[in-house]
């Protein structure tokens, strides 16, 4: 039983007594002391059975019973956050504005959507390097003697580089070489397939026409581009 409802039941009895008629002489004497500890018990609640405190302070004196605290160690390290790593690939004027063979191998790669992997940068260069020389390797803005025999033209090395992209992935006999690209392959995986191609009529003797050593980066003059 609550304090409340335990106060309110010795309050009605209390009440009560005070209520009850005197029916005879000999009873005023019982109906006195009975009125008397009636007063005597209200008087008493008031004292051993206080009046219930608002909520508010009720839970004022549960917070302070029940009081926690927390104290971090000067000594923790903040953590850092952690972030995803990125890189970024150059975009056409990156490439232009340089302007070696090398950028152009990784234009025609932009182009046809393949990674601009070592491998693939590689192979493509030493392409280049076997139809045209590395030295004039712009020559009619045709690194790769596409078209007319193999002496076409184009209006310059950007449109030469979309035009290649475009012919290795859309044309059936170019398909090898294209998933080599797409895939960053291994340099000989790619290159086998360049041999094995109709690109040239002699497949570069199977690669025994084909040369290993590294290619320089040699710029071509502005108006290529």
């Amino acid at each position: 039983m609550t304090d409340t409802s335990r106060r309110s039941r010795i309050v009605a009895a209390a009440r009560a007594e005070l209520r009850r008629p005197i029916l005879h002489p000999r009873t005023h004497g019982r109906f006195a002391i009975g009125a008397f500890a009636a007063v005597a018990v209200l008087t008493a609640l008031a004292v051993l059975i206080p009046p219930p405190s608002s909520e508010a302070e009720a839970l004022k004196s549960y917070i302070k019973a029940h009081a926690q605290s927390f104290i971090a160690s000067r000594h923790i390290a903040a953590a850092l956050p952690l972030r995803d790593s990125y890189d970024a690939s150059p975009g056409i004027p990156t490439l232009m504005a340089s302007g070696t063979n090398h950028d152009w191998a990784r234009l025609v790669m932009l182009y046809a959507g393949w990674p601009m992997t070592e491998a693939n940068v590689t192979v493509m260069t030493r392409w280049m390097r076997q139809e045209n020389g590395a030295a004039s390797w712009w020559n009619r803005n045709n690194p790769l003697n596409t078209g007319a025999g193999g002496f076409g033209t184009y209006p310059d090395l950007r449109t030469a580089a979309e035009s290649v992209a475009k012919t290795l992935k859309t044309s059936p006999g170019y398909a090898g070489i294209a998933a080599g690209f797409a895939s960053g392959a291994s340099t000989e995986a790619t290159e086998q397939a360049i041999w094995a191609s109709p690109w040239a009529t002699g497949h570069y003797a199977n690669g025994g026409h084909w040369h290993y050593t590294p290619v320089d980066e040699v710029k071509a003059p502005g108006d290529a581009w």
